[in-house]
Formats: C-alpha cells, structure tokens, sequence
C-alpha cells in the first residue's frame, strides 16, 4: 500500500443517478417532490417531524431496492493499483457495496440514525424511524443526515484527505453544494484532475484538469483504460 499512489475521488449524486437514485435537487428545486426546507432541515423536522422520518423512511427504501452500477464497481477495481479514498456527498451505501473499502460520507448514511440528544451516538437502521422512537438516552431518533444549517463534521478530515491526493477524480457532481463543492481547493495544483460528468462544471481555472464529459458509467469505463 505505501507504494501505491493516492486516488482521491469525489461523487455526488450523478453517480447515483444510473442506478435509480433521483438527484438530489432537481432544476425546479424540489426532492422527491418536497421543498428541500421542509425534508432536510432541523426546522423542518422540528415542525413536522413525521412528515421528515416518512420521507427518509421512503429513501432508505429506495436505497434497499437499488443496486450498485458499473462506476460503483468500476471504482473498486481501481484499488488494485491504487490507494483509493471516496469521499462521497451520497447518502446511500452502493460504493461499499460496489466493492469499494475506504469511504468517507459527507452527508451522512441512511443506514444509520441517531437520537437528537446523542448526536455522536450512532445507530445501524434498516426499518423504518417513527414519530416516538426514541434513544437510550429518551429522545426522538432521526436519520443520521447532515441537513441543510447544519456543520459538516466530516469535512475538516475530508479537507485533509484531498490535500494527500496524487491523482483526484470527480464524478458526477455538478459544484453547486457547499462546503463540499470547496473540497477540490484542498488538491494541489500538480495533481492531475480527471472531471466525470454528463454535463462539465465550471472547472476550467483549475490547472492539470482532464475532461470526461459522459455519464458516470461510461466516464469510470473510460478511467479504468486511462489509469489501469
């Protein structure tokens, strides 16, 4: 592994996308059909708590059903050759069960959830959460989600993981939500960039930048015969 060079790859949602997952915002704004304050903010669940624990409960479902794509498994491959670190905005589980072995979830896990008094206290969930579900510690549980106007605690490590990078991959992420968009700043301006997505983002003021304008799928295909 030591000497292996370090791959850090950053997923958003488009990699998801080819397996079923909706996108997390579409262009009119809404998820699944709810306005993104009342499904993934503290105020939301604050005011309507049911109406939040259904939505995830729907999502961890959704997740259950999916099934992991060639990018997923693709990505895993890479670990042959490489030291790879994921650092994936995704909620789902579908890189671990890709293949992969060394994954950071910014965004939280839907597998998982924890009480609102006990925060760094995490549980495995595979069923659904309900109003009244509570915690050792006698309050309400809730998905282990990182939601809007709440920090980030993973991306300080994140930040630290990007800066060790040899080599650095983005797949299917449009740049838009921060701080995670900001994550690419921390790689260093030698370190060659290969850029996967169906639509490029603006990243044409970074330098050493390699451009794979197609689908997840197809990108991570035209990776591997680049890279392996």
């Amino acid at each position: 592994m030591a000497d292996k060079k370090h791959m850090v790859v950053l997923t958003g949602a488009g990699i998801s996308a080819e397996s079923g997952l909706k996108t997390f915002r579409d262009s009119d704004g809404l998820w699944m059909g709810h306005n993104i304050e009342d499904v993934a903010t503290p105020r939301g669940f604050a005011r309507n708590p049911k109406l939040v624990l259904d939505f995830y409960n729907m999502r961890r479902k959704d997740v259950a059903a999916a099934v992991p794509n060639a990018a997923h498994i693709g990505l895993a491959k890479l670990e042959d050759q490489y030291k790879v670190t994921i650092i994936t905005q995704n909620i789902d589980d579908l890189h671990e069960r890709g293949g992969s072995t060394n994954i950071i979830h910014l965004h939280g896990e839907i597998f998982k959830m924890h009480s609102l008094g006990s925060p760094g206290k995490v549980l495995n969930v595979y069923e659904d959460i309900n109003v009244g579900d509570k915690g050792e510690d006698g309050t309400q549980l809730r998905p282990h989600i990182v939601w809007f106007e709440e920090p980030v605690p993973m991306i300080a490590i994140a930040a630290e993981v990007m800066s060790t990078a040899d080599i650095f991959v983005l797949i299917g992420t449009s740049l838009q939500v921060y701080p995670a968009a900001g994550l690419i700043d921390y790689v260093q301006d030698d370190v060659l960039k290969y850029i996967l997505d169906r639509k490029i983002p603006s990243v044409n003021h970074y330098r050493n930048i390699h451009l794979i304008e197609k689908p997840a799928t197809e990108g991570v295909e035209e990776l591997l015969k680049l890279l392996l």
